[in-house]
């Protein structure tokens, strides 16, 4: 008999034509890309705020490369030496198998009427190139857990669970005293308990007999839920001053939505745009959210989130609000928009302190995060912590992240009157 000869196999990184480059560090040094704003968009005054096409797909791909984005620490002088040795050809054609690679691993869609041809010339530089691309919800949920593990390690947390408070409740978890079984309580009976209050009423004899008043039930920690509507400023000052302020805070609301689908999930969120009126945002829509030519309707957004608010049945309820700037404009009862972007506008600031007052006999909790600091704005945003019993917390669009998951997170640790 012939034995087989033992197969050997070796495993190591793959640094072939495309660099060894796979579809998940190409979204992640895309985020900013695929999550844009509209910030490069203002500086294109005859182009489409919302026209992305695979031929700026391509020059972001580029850039990441140019800038190392891409590589490994240990790999990056290597791969950015063979980069280098490319002729225009070559690197036109890696970017084409690169986009190629994103549309085949699901991160991104194309028009049908620019669907890509497969073949030697992979995406090529024709009309193909042109073709509007959508982002996937595959690539988003990738983008917001990414988000988040990032947000999460720069606080110094590994692991973190359900609200706690300091009140208790009857569960299954038994890590607080026994008492007496209440209609309606979880039945997860304190065995010892319920026999010594049945054996000191009637002494200890056989057959014992129970009643309801002998019934004992372990306590649990209790854990509260939450609901909570993220209320997002998509005015055009969010991009305005050299600085885009609106991708960062889209990143958070995905980390946030994150965070509650998979460690919370007896939480609620709802999504706000406030700019010259207010809509609701299904959370899947909102990394294709780009601001506009907008003022700043905080009133609506207000109203709005009540409505959404007074749905939710938890024990709490707050409205977490995004913005740069103070209020500029207001519905007026007929349906018209009164505008005044200028200073503290009474008429304004008044309609949109009413619906502060209104949240505060709702019992929903106000927290503010600006992302500027100009007198009005935090003038506006002092009256409504006062009103509100809010919390205000002046961030930068870095900060923001740390700040906001900080602040849900420890939430529940303490009770809100």
């Amino acid at each position: 008999q012939k034995k087989a000869a033992m197969k050997w196999i070796r495993y190591s990184k793959y640094t072939g034509e495309d660099l060894g480059i796979d579809a998940e560090q190409l979204l992640q040094a895309l985020s900013d890309f695929l999550l844009g704003s509209g910030f490069e968009a203002q500086f294109n005054p005859y182009g489409d705020w919302n026209d992305r096409n695979l031929e700026d797909l391509k020059k972001a791909i580029q850039q990441a490369l140019e800038q190392g984005k891409l590589f490994e620490e240990e790999t990056l002088e290597q791969m950015m030496e063979q980069l280098r040795q490319m002729s225009p050809e070559q690197l036109d054609q890696l970017l084409d198998r690169l986009v190629q690679k994103m549309i085949d691993e699901g991160q991104i869609t194309v028009e049908e009427e620019g669907e890509l041809q497969t073949g030697a010339g992979g995406v090529g530089d024709s009309r193909e190139s042109k073709a509007r691309f959508e982002v996937t919800d595959k690539s988003l949920d990738f983008l917001g857990f990414k988000t988040l593990k990032d947000l999460l390690g720069s606080l110094g947390r590994s692991s973190f669970g359900r609200h706690d408070t300091r009140d208790l409740a009857t569960g299954i978890e038994a890590n607080g005293c026994s008492r007496q079984y209440e209609f309606g309580d979880t039945l997860n009976l304190d065995i010892s308990a319920t026999l010594f209050s049945a054996i000191r009423r009637e002494g200890a004899q056989v057959p014992l007999n129970l009643e309801y008043s002998d019934l004992h039930v372990h306590q649990c920690e209790y854990q509260s839920s939450c609901a909570t509507v993220l209320m997002l400023d998509c005015s055009h000052s969010m991009i305005l001053y050299g600085e885009d302020r609106f991708t960062p805070a889209k990143k958070v609301a995905m980390a946030l939505a994150h965070l509650i689908r998979t460690q919370y999930p007896g939480d609620s969120l709802r999504c706000v745009l406030f700019h010259d009126t207010a809509e609701e945002l299904a959370i899947s829509q909102l990394a294709r959210v780009q601001v506009g030519p907008y003022y700043t309707n905080t009133r609506d957004g207000l109203i709005l989130a009540q409505k959404l608010l007074a749905r939710e049945r938890k024990d709490m309820r707050q409205i977490v609000m995004i913005t740069d700037g103070k209020p500029s404009c207001l519905t007026l009862d007929d349906g018209r928009l009164y505008k005044n972007a200028f200073g503290l506008d009474p008429l304004v600031i008044s309609r949109t302190l009413e619906e502060v007052s209104r949240c505060k006999k709702q019992g929903i909790l106000i927290n503010t995060f600006m992302l500027a600091s100009d007198y009005g704005l935090v003038n506006f945003v002092q009256k409504v912590t006062e009103m509100c019993r809010g919390k205000a917390y002046f961030t930068t669009p870095y900060t923001l992240g740390q700040y906001l998951l900080m602040d849900y997170m420890n939430r529940k640790t303490r009770t809100v009157h």
